[in-house]
């Protein structure tokens, strides 16, 4: 399917925070009680047309004031459930609303809390559906990426996945990534973790290529070099120069992911070949599959064709339906409106019917 969007002018908590933009250039134990809970069933996305009307509304928008007793309290505060999924300090959760269907919020490089303006109004649209929003800290958030990696994400993901289905009687969740947060969810998805059955749809938002931008800067070349050389001796887990990201400590193995043709992190480059792209992302074709690309994202390269790079890695997921924003920068704070109305109405047009025990 292929939407053009044009372009418009375990405590209680309210969490007040201000929120944080990633980039691919930013240095971007769950319990095991035997669950009783049910889970939708698993089926192919298909990819078609359809056009969204630039006045359509979207449920909750959240215009200033519209606040009322729902999960935003005001400006940058949220009302919800503030909550530990793992072991670590850092594994921590924030739910608005007591739903038994949440959307996983996944952000990028450098990334944690209220990563994106249109988490606000999400919040309030998802809540008026009877979906909860879940934003999640892992190992990776804010300067954690840099020691981190895919692996290790994909990880933390199925230990917040099992704890809403074994504490929270969980009936599915749609996973919605941002920027990096895209790799993690092609990432986890791949594992085919007994918990990722429990996930009726993913949502890609900004899935782009760190390799390509950071081939852009000039000292990117002889870093690579540095890391695959320091890969090779067997240190792949040291901290490359602080020159290599000035925002986060970056080991060898994760800048070399990140930065060079093929690493781990290598998901969404244009250059790529569609056999490329299909081993890469083909499994995606399993679970229906939302693309939401900025054309005018300011992480891609001008040399990169949007509209048709958005074309390959719809079909290399088997068809994904396709989100076109018009002048939509990388996180979408200018076209909030927009996000809100595209994820919206691919998680009311995939709710399932049926309910499968992922287990069974």
């Amino acid at each position: 399917m292929s939407l053009s969007l044009p372009s418009s002018s375990s405590a209680s908590a309210a969490a007040s925070t201000s929120g944080s933009s990633s980039s691919p250039a930013a240095a971007s134990s769950s319990s095991t009680t035997t669950t009783t809970s049910w889970f939708s069933g698993i089926y192919r996305g298909k990819s078609g047309t359809a056009k969204l009307s630039k006045s359509a509304s979207v449920a909750g928008g959240g215009g200033s004031g519209d606040y009322g007793g729902g999960p935003i309290k005001g400006k940058n505060q949220f009302r919800g459930v503030l909550f530990k999924y793992g072991p670590k300090s850092i594994q921590v959760a924030f739910k608005t609303g007591e739903y038994k269907q949440q959307v996983i919020f996944i952000g990028g490089l450098t990334d944690g809390l209220l990563a994106t303006d249109y988490l606000e109004p999400l919040a309030i649209a998802l809540d008026k559906e009877k979906w909860s929003l879940v934003q999640l800290l892992m190992s990776s958030s804010y300067s954690g990426f840099g020691t981190s990696s895919l692996k290790q994400d994909a990880q933390e993901i199925d230990q917040l996945v099992s704890y809403l289905i074994n504490k929270e009687n969980s009936e599915g969740v749609v996973l919605l990534g941002h920027s990096t947060g895209c790799q993690d969810i092609v990432y986890y998805m791949g594992t085919n973790a007994a918990c990722s059955r429990a996930v009726r749809a993913t949502i890609l938002q900004a899935p782009v290529s760190d390799r390509e931008y950071k081939a852009t800067l000039p000292e990117t070349p002889a870093l690579i070099d540095l890391a695959a050389k320091m890969i090779s001796e067997g240190r792949a887990e040291e901290l490359m120069p602080k020159e290599a990201d000035p925002c986060a400590p970056i080991s060898a193995y994760r800048y070399h992911s990140l930065c060079a043709y093929m690493g781990d992190d290598d998901m969404f480059s244009s250059d790529l070949s569609d056999d490329q792209l299909k081993t890469r992302l083909g499994h995606m074709a399993n679970t229906p599959c939302q693309v939401i690309f900025s054309m005018g994202d300011e992480y891609v390269p001008d040399y990169v064709d949007k509209k048709a790079l958005v074309n390959r890695l719809s079909k290399a997921m088997g068809g994904a339906e396709k989100v076109e924003i018009e002048h939509g920068n990388h996180s979408l704070s200018n076209r909030v409106h927009e996000a809100v109305q595209a994820i919206i109405g691919f998680v009311k047009r995939e709710g399932p019917s049926g309910w499968d025990d992922p287990w069974s």
